[in-house]
């Protein structure tokens, strides 16, 4: 696998930078806290001094009552300003965490189709919940820490040259060494963090598609190939984690073994102006022990470099899908679609893809009158969900234009569009909620008595008043606690109690049996009144109601007429027609 080192963008910079600072405030009084825990920090190293001079050599009773009160309120004041740091920080990364994950569902909600289709459901899951959470560490953990840090470095400085200014120039010749390994390492920490990330959205994507075909995998007996190929990513991860362990747990030794060479010269100088008598033990000890407690945060900088470039590669992953732009673009002032009775058409239209594949649609012209029931038919990869794709917009027209009551699709607003179109598609697509939520999913202020309505219209009423609950019974993911005829009767409630004038039922009736599919088909003939309808249809027995059929091959339409001037030309429609009769007869 091949690893890229991702680089956070200044423009991006600047929007974090930006959001961070919304809680100036905030962020504000955490810097004081901070500066409260390093001037309590500089005061430890102070108070060395006088315990050594003034209590342990010069034995003087007032310091030993006075220095241990002041020993208690250095320390009250650095707790009190630690626990406020880390709770308005903490309160910042979590506010940064919600911002990114409500900006990143609501802008894959608002992407075309498309591009749900490219990407994986597992790596769009896991950029809203693992990626999301290591900017949070990179936001509160990190920030505060390298702030607070910085301060005790500052403060330590001050002991340092306070007490023996001579000395701590020496100290200085090493302490630039320490550094070295956090740039180093960090590099390394965030190459590796972006495999990591990459490789762990893998795994999700992996098991949301084993967890959602586990029938598929027990039927077929697939279990053992599935857990080797699951242990084959676990390995894969596990090799990039180790990486990164690596790297993290190398900077660590590096810098103390630096930090070492700087404390062993101060020992050996600062010993030497002691015993020449240019300095007292105090002074060499507070001078020794602010040197200590500075290499300390220096060598915690390499740690919380780590964590600084785990984030910077979570949020380049990030913002690569917040910054993704739609190719289905939306006029300036886009015309309102208004009316209940429309008609659709296709002028020369054609439609791909991608560039470098062969068109799905290839020059279709098609007027289809208000109210018509248009049935499309034709062998898979025909082009008859391409093509009725096209008219809410999930996809855009390549070249030609869609028409609908005669304005182009593109001048209109995609709100209006899409309030005046229905589908129901081969799969029931329904939510983990109430039968009675999953049919307001077409009219959110519906009323219960519209939905009773829609259902009674869908044949859905019976069995749904046979649930313990009735229509507050919560019906499972993706509808698990249904039939399929049932699922579907209640997506057809839901386009029914929408009422929008177009129609797209995409293979609605073709995963159900004979007796769930002359129910259904009952329904859909509620639905259908009065609604320009597009039936893509697999069984051909199912389009006896159709006003005209249109029979598309290789993206062209090919045919078109009623069954019977269909059947009569004894072209494409009659052969597909002839196969199915076999086999029906055959079964």
């Amino acid at each position: 696998m091949k690893i890229k080192n991702p680089k956070l963008t200044k423009t991006r910079q600047d929007k974090i930078i930006s959001l961070v600072s919304r809680y100036w405030k905030r962020l504000l009084l955490a810097a004081l806290c901070m500066i409260v825990v390093a001037c309590a920090n500089g005061a430890m190293a102070l108070l060395v001094k006088p315990v050594m001079d003034d209590i342990f050599i010069r034995r003087n009773r007032e310091m030993l009552v006075l220095i241990p009160g002041v020993a208690v309120l250095v320390f009250f004041l650095k707790g009190a300003g630690s626990y406020g740091s880390e709770y308005l920080m903490n309160y910042i990364g979590e506010k940064v965490i919600r911002f990114f994950r409500d900006s990143l569902y609501e802008k894959i909600i608002d992407l075309p189709i498309a591009f749900i289709h490219k990407e994986k459901t597992g790596a769009l899951m896991s950029r809203i919940t693992n990626d999301v959470n290591i900017v949070k560490g990179m936001v509160s953990t990190a920030v505060i820490n390298v702030f607070r840090d910085f301060f005790s470095v500052l403060a330590f400085l001050f002991v340092i040259f306070y007490r023996d200014w001579k000395l701590a120039l020496g100290a200085f010749i090493v302490l630039p060494l320490a550094f070295y390994p956090i740039v180093l390492f960090g590099r390394r920490v965030r190459k590796f963090s972006t495999g990591t990330q990459e490789t762990m959205a893998d795994l999700n994507s992996f098991l949301h598609e084993t967890f959602t075909g586990s029938k598929i995998i027990k039927i077929f007996n697939l279990e053992v190939f599935e857990k080797k190929r699951f242990k084959k990513k676990t390995k894969e991860l596990f090799r990039l984690e180790m990486k990164k362990v690596i790297a993290k747990a190398l900077s660590s030794p590096v810098m103390e073994f630096l930090g070492g060479l700087g404390i062993a010269f101060i020992i050996w100088f600062g010993g030497l102006r002691v015993i020449n008598g240019t300095s007292t033990p105090g002074t060499f000890f507070s001078f020794l022990t602010a040197v200590m407690m500075l290499y300390d945060p220096v060598k915690k900088l390499s740690k919380l470099n780590n964590t600084l470039q785990e984030g910077v590669a979570s949020a380049t992953r990030i913002f690569d899908v917040l910054e993704e732009e739609s190719f289905i673009v939306e006029k300036k002032s886009p015309e309102i679609l208004k009316g209940n009775f429309f008609e659709v058409e296709f002028d020369h239209v054609g439609f791909s893809y991608n560039e470098n594949e062969e068109p799905a649609l290839n020059d279709i012209n098609l007027k289809v009158a208000p109210g018509e029931v248009l049935a499309l038919v034709g062998m898979s990869g025909g082009g008859k969900t391409s093509l009725v794709n096209l008219v809410p917009r999930l996809y855009d027209a390549t070249c030609g234009n869609v028409l609908i009551a005669g304005k182009n699709v593109k001048d209109i607003s995609i709100k209006s569009l899409r309030d005046h179109i229905s589908i129901v598609t081969q799969e029931p697509i329904l939510f983990n909620e109430s039968v009675k939520d999953n049919i307001r999913y077409g009219k959110m202020n519906a009323t219960d008595l519209e939905i009773e309505k829609a259902a009674r219209a869908a044949y859905a009423y019976d069995f749904i008043k046979g649930f313990p609950k009735g229509f507050d019974t919560v019906i499972g993911e993706l509808g698990s606690r249904l039939s399929g005829g049932e699922k579907q009767r209640i997506c057809i409630a839901r386009a029914l109690i929408k009422d929008a004038p177009v129609l797209i039922l995409d293979e609605a009736t073709s995963a159900l049996d004979s007796q769930a599919e002359r129910v259904v088909q009952k329904a859909l003939g509620n639905l259908m009144k009065g609604r320009t309808s597009f039936v893509i249809a697999h069984r051909l027995s199912t389009i006896d109601y159709a006003s005209r059929i249109i029979l598309l091959k290789n993206g062209s339409i090919k045919e078109q007429g009623t069954h019977e001037e269909l059947m009569a030309e004894k072209g494409e429609y009659f052969k597909l027609q002839a196969m199915q009769a076999a086999k029906g007869l055959n079964n």
